[in-house]
């Protein structure tokens, strides 16, 4: 069966989006300010890059996290970001592939944003990976369609920075965890980033909150700006 939807039934539906073309199905995506459009440099007097970001943003029980919620509020309406939550968009977990392939095709950072749910991501986010990052697309000899875009991982995790090292009760870091996520990375033709990490995030009072979320979007931010603070490792949070 094929849909087609035409630019503008889009515009009726909800103003503000492109509609991207896939061999079987059109998809509508949101479409990026004007000052979002990169990674280019425009005119000749080096202006800076602007990049566009795609926050992937993953959490089962979102109402009964406080750092999570705090994190999402801080980027969610920036210019040039795309906040896409996953378990709003797929409550079923049936994830919708060629959208999510298309809004891979239309940003240059992706964000996968979760707690750090068993050294690893919520169950949706890993389907997403499984489905979405098929061979063809983001693998294989011809696949070029996230070549050279940047990953960055943004986990929150109740421990406090001591308990992720050798010596630790969780025995390796959170860099050594993640190294699934930066093998899929670079299996992608993508470059991982330095993970932003908040520890002991269940003890953070209202201050501390603010401080970190306000820590993130300046992540964010300079991640979207190409400026060098962008790809540095973020950690934050306090101790247990």
């Amino acid at each position: 069966m094929r849909i087609q939807v035409s630019t503008q039934a889009c515009e009726a539906i909800r103003p503000g989006l492109d509609v991207v073309a896939n061999p079987e199905v059109f998809v509508a995506i949101p479409r990026a300010r004007d000052d979002a459009r990169g990674p280019t440099r425009r005119g000749s007097n080096s202006n800076p890059r602007v990049s566009r970001i795609l926050v992937l943003f993953a959490h089962p029980a979102l109402h009964r996290s406080r750092a999570n919620a705090a994190l999402a509020d801080a980027v969610r309406s920036l210019p040039g970001v795309t906040f896409h939550d996953l378990y709003a968009a797929y409550p079923h977990h049936l994830v919708d592939v060629p959208r999510e392939q298309a809004l891979l095709r239309a940003h240059d950072v992706v964000v996968w944003q979760h707690p750090f749910h068993w050294y690893s991501a919520p169950s949706l986010l890993k389907e997403w990976q499984d489905v979405v990052l098929e061979h063809g697309f983001a693998y294989g000899d011809d696949a070029t369609a996230l070549r050279g875009k940047r990953v960055l991982s943004a986990i929150t995790a109740g421990g406090p920075e001591e308990a992720y090292q050798a010596g630790g009760y969780n025995r390796f870091t959170v860099r050594e965890l993640l190294v699934p996520f930066e093998q899929t990375a670079r299996l992608c033709g993508m470059e991982y980033l330095e993970p932003f990490v908040a520890h002991s995030v269940r003890q953070l009072d209202a201050d501390a909150l603010r401080a970190l979320a306000e820590a993130y979007r300046g992540r964010i931010e300079a991640l979207r700006d190409d400026r060098p603070e962008g790809v540095a490792e973020t950690r934050a949070g306090g101790a247990a």
